[in-house]
Order: C-alpha cells, then sequence, then structure tokens
C-alpha cells in the first residue's frame, strides 16, 4: 500500500512538471517570440517596403540592382555589384535567393581582374575616371545582396540619375542626404544609403508595380 502511495506521488510530480512546462515552453515562450517579433513594425514578415501606390517593391534589408534596357535612360540608384565565379561573370544579376558571396579572396586573381572590369564599366557608366569610382561600386558584400551603399557612392551617381529624372543636381544630392544613415549606435560601421528607398524617393518603381517614373 505504501509503494503504492509512493508511486502515484511520483506519477503527480511528474505530471504537474509535464504541465507547467508544456504551458512555458509550448504557449508563453512561443507567444513572447511572437510579440517580440512585432514590436518593430513589418520587421517579423522580412520588413517589405511599399512604393506610393501601395506595392511591395522589395524588402529594407535585401538589395536588388534595378536595371535598364541597353541604350535607354538608366534614371535609378546602383546597389553594390554581384558577381558569378561559376560562370565567370562580374556583373551577374543579384538573385535574392541565392544570397550567395563570391568568396574570392583578396590575392584571388580573378577577383583582381573582376574589380578592374567592374572599374571600368561603372566609370563609364558615370562618366568619370576609374581611379573615382569607390571600392564598394566594384567589390561585392558578405552577402551578396546588400542594400546599402557608401555615401560617396551615390555622391558619384548624383550627376547621371538627375539628368536621367529631370531634376537639379542639388535636388538629388539633398535626397541623397535624406536617406544617408549614421552609424548604428553612433559609433558601430559606417555611413550608408539604402538604395531602394532612395529611388522610392525619386518616384522609380520596381517592375510589375507600373512603368518606371520620375516625379516628386
Amino acid at each position: 500500500m505504501r509503494f503504492a502511495i509512493g508511486f502515484l506521488k511520483q506519477v503527480w510530480a511528474g505530471l504537474l512538471v509535464l504541465l507547467a512546462l508544456t504551458a512555458i515552453v509550448g504557449v508563453l515562450y512561443p507567444a513572447a517570440v511572437w510579440g517580440v517579433g512585432r514590436i518593430s513594425s513589418g520587421s517579423s514578415e522580412g520588413s517589405p517596403v511599399s512604393d506610393a501606390s501601395g506595392c511591395v517593391v522589395g524588402s529594407r534589408w535585401i538589395g536588388v540592382d534595378p536595371q535598364v534596357a541597353a541604350g535607354e535612360p538608366d534614371p535609378f540608384f546602383h546597389n553594390r555589384v554581384v558577381g558569378s565565379v561559376a560562370n565567370d561573370d562580374p556583373f551577374a544579376p543579384g538573385d535574392p535567393a541565392a544570397a550567395l558571396p563570391s568568396n574570392q579572396g583578396p590575392s584571388s586573381e580573378v577577383l583582381a581582374r573582376f574589380v578592374e572590369e567592374r572599374r571600368a564599366a561603372v566609370a563609364e557608366r558615370e562618366g568619370v575616371t576609374p581611379q573615382d569610382v569607390p571600392v564598394d561600386a566594384v567589390t561585392g558584400s558578405g552577402s551578396g545582396i546588400d542594400p546599402h551603399i557608401s555615401p560617396q557612392y551615390a555622391a558619384l551617381q548624383v550627376r547621371r540619375v538627375a539628368a536621367a529624372n529631370g531634376l537639379s543636381e542639388d535636388r538629388v544630392r539633398d535626397l541623397v542626404a535624406q536617406y544617408t544613415e549614421g552609424r548604428q549606435l553612433g559609433f558601430l560601421g559606417a555611413e550608408r544609403v539604402n538604395v531602394l528607398e532612395l529611388n522610392l524617393a525619386l518616384g522609380l518603381t520596381a517592375p510589375g508595380c507600373g512603368a518606371a517614373s520620375s516625379g516628386e
């Protein structure tokens, strides 16, 4: 009899522990994670960015470089490049689903060639000398889909963007300054410009959300 009572007490204690852990791990913890994920609006949903019409055109954290047809005026600010070592292409279109860097180190001859080809292409596009092209314009980010560029790279593109959009260079510079983000916590990282948000400020939309147009 004493054994049976002791056994039932152990079963009851185990059942209470099971119920308590189920409530904590299966209900309270998931609810807390869900709640924290919604402190910043949209953060748990990929931080989507919409244009003026409400069409989702991308994510704040994923850079997709806008492209125009050959020979057409180019009104966009451009992201950092994405290259494909496998295809020997220094200008491979970025694929957000891949999110792969080239993994080429400083001693890589492939990377050195890519950098020179990119520098020449960017210099020609912006009408400057190759020496004026900043380093982030010719090197990919660690993720391969960095949504930001340096203020220096944005400044390099101001003249072309202003001409293609029918705006003054001063107006475009003001927009660049407006969308330049400071260092994290005031001392981490470097100043940066979110290309997607800057293009939207120019009135430019993404494919599928209407034809690209400029305006204020």
